[in-house]
């Protein structure tokens, strides 16, 4: 028998139901993950499960003694106290006290919570572990989860995701998480275009479905709108369309013209591409021995590493080890308490910022956008304002709303069309994946895969960070950062060896660890002191003469020129990479 029965529910705010006519049946036992576009109505449809708010029209039935609990997607407002008094907020009224006693105490000893601590003083992840406590110390029949993973750091996704593995009860939620969606759910129920489509399989197996059944739509559609062009030529012939005889061929073009007009199109994919810069520079950070503390307590230290130009580098650990300072310390934003950090040539730097502190509130999303411009130059074509944000699905309602309005997705949509539209060749993302639906999360991460310029990324997406990197730094503790190979499978791997295997060789170590101490560097002679301070204009000159070089040997007519001048200009190609090369390893010997 279903836990719960939804029967021709119909629900709107204004304009199109966001549901229409929608029927399901949950069963025990099941792990549904419910997916689609960002305002396609998933929130919406828990709170109609949960009871928050009635559908317009239809049924919702549960079954006899079914409970329901949801964890909602941000930490209420006014949300004070212990752990303890939090979770027995989630008790009903009637219950015994030696009852609300007991099953508090079991929730938290299961969830492994301290019930004397004081909630405001806990971490994003463990605020999350105390209000899921708080939803399930009633144990409900179904649990209801909006956005689990947002905020939260990979080991508290970990916990999480294991966690439920273990539940017994039913439940439903809402992620954009796509590893978490993967591993816990058996059912997939999309939200499209005002209708349910129901899919009993995992997320992989849906992503194929889905594909399968859209471009069968898409064909399906093309042949409908074919038929209906060829009834409308009909229909203009005038006279002998009238006839009795064709009567019915009338009826049958005004039913299609009523089919067209019903048709409810798919919502646009975002179209993004970032505006390349000129070249930076071959290195585009250097630090050396870096540390920074606040008030004593150590956030990075020992630092030591080179980013050159063209690496995609991912940045993981707890919430609060230091990511975000990190990144300020290599932009130049911060200044390190002691170390140095050296700055390549020719830097253009776009910064996606956790806190979107780039966004005016008040103002609306053209003006935060076009900064005054009606029109933008993006890789040397000119687009309107509105026809650009429109690619990032913003209507021309909607971008003259002020941005204090948006959602969570539409304010991550804002931040990426203001600083996609900037000339780069650096990017930095600190959290950019929260609140993306699945599909804006995959066109994203088609574009930083393939963007020419240099990548540092901060995220709790193990995904994305799999997809995107080639290297990852991880905080380990104390302000220690370590480098491993790789994404974020490429790391676990790495890191599980180290700990099962007691005289493993270590990862490369990019913080000053402690160690055995090391042969005293020999110092350099004066010729080679002044060699070293000298080769990163030289690199810079040779990379600006091969730049021109290239750029002249790249253009048809070059080769219509005589063959002494081309020799001279393919002989004078291999010299700079030979001599380039030469310095560069030069430059990293004395370095040393």
């Amino acid at each position: 028998m279903p836990q719960v029965s939804l029967r021709k529910i119909t629900f709107a705010y204004s304009g199109d139901p966001l549901l229409d006519d929608v029927t399901v049946e949950i069963e025990k036992g099941e792990r549904i993950g419910l997916v689609g576009r960002n305002g396609a109505g998933k929130s919406t449809l828990m709170k109609i499960l949960v009871g928050e708010i009635k559908p317009d029209d239809g049924d919702v039935k549960l079954a006899e003694g079914a409970t329901i609990s949801r964890l909602v997607q941000e930490v209420p407002e006014g949300t004070d106290g212990t752990i303890t008094e939090i979770v027995r907020g989630g008790v009903r009224d009637d219950m015994d006290e030696w009852q609300i006693d007991n099953s508090v105490e079991k929730i938290l000893t299961k969830m492994n919570l301290d019930g004397s601590a004081v909630f405001g003083s806990l971490s994003s992840g463990m605020k999350r572990r105390a209000l899921l406590a708080r939803a399930l110390v009633e144990e409900p029949s179904v649990l209801l989860l909006d956005e689990p993973t947002n905020h939260l750091d990979i080991d508290s996704i970990t916990w999480l995701e294991k966690f439920l593995k273990g539940y017994s009860g039913t439940l439903v939620f809402v992620t954009h998480d796509r590893v978490f969606l993967q591993s816990l759910a058996n059912r997939i129920i999309e939200v499209d275009r005002g209708r349910l489509f129901d899919w009993t399989c995992d997320y992989q197996t849906f992503l194929k479905r889905k594909q399968d059944l859209l471009h069968a739509e898409e064909k399906q559609n093309a042949h409908f709108d074919r038929k209906l062009a060829e009834e409308e030529r009909w229909i203009r012939q005038g006279i002998k369309a009238r006839r009795t005889r064709n009567e019915g061929r009338v009826r049958a073009l005004k039913q299609m013209r009523q089919e067209r007009s019903e048709r409810k199109e798919r919502v646009g994919n975002v179209s993004m591409q970032a505006v390349q810069g000129e070249k930076s520079g071959r290195m585009v950070v250097e630090a050396k021995n870096v540390s920074f503390a606040y008030d004593e307590t150590p956030i990075v230290q020992g630092l030591s590493t080179v980013i050159m130009r063209g690496d995609k580098i991912g940045i993981i650990g707890p919430n609060g080890a230091g990511k975000s300072t990190l990144l300020k310390l290599l932009l130049g934003d911060l200044q390190p308490s002691s170390g140095s950090i050296r700055h390549g040539t020719k830097l253009e730097v776009i910064y996606f910022d956790q806190l979107r502190e780039q966004i005016d509130e008040e103002k609306t999303v053209v003006e935060n956008v076009g900064e005054g411009q009606d029109t933008l130059s993006l890789n040397g074509r000119q687009i309107h304002i509105y026809g650009y944000l429109q690619n990032f699905l913003f209507t021309p309602e909607r971008a003259r709303r002020p941005a204090r309005f948006l959602s969570g997705g539409e304010r991550n949509r804002l931040l990426l069309a203001r600083i996609f539209k900037k000339p780069s060749n650096v990017m930095v993302l600190d959290e950019p994946t929260n609140d993306l639906d699945s599909e804006t999360l995959e066109l994203l991460e088609e574009l930083v895969a393939a963007y020419e310029g240099t990548l540092l990324l901060v995220s709790h997406d193990r995904a994305f960070i799999n997809n995107v990197v080639a290297s990852t730094l991880s905080f380990e503790g104390d302000g220690y950062v370590h480098e491993y190979d790789g994404g974020y499978d490429d790391y676990l791997r790495q890191k599980n060896k180290k700990k099962t295997k007691a005289t493993a060789e270590k990862p490369k170590q990019v913080a000053n660890t402690p160690k055995p101490a090391a042969p005293k560097k020999k110092k350099l002679s004066y010729k080679d002191q002044r060699e070293l301070e000298q080769l990163p204009d030289k690199i810079d000159s040779l990379e600006k003469e091969q730049t021109e070089l290239n750029k002249q040997m790249a253009d048809p007519d070059f080769y219509k020129q005589s063959s002494d001048i081309i020799t001279q200009a393919t002989t004078r190609a291999a010299e700079l990479e030979e001599e380039l090369m030469h310095c560069l390893e030069r430059w990293e010997d004395l370095g040393a």
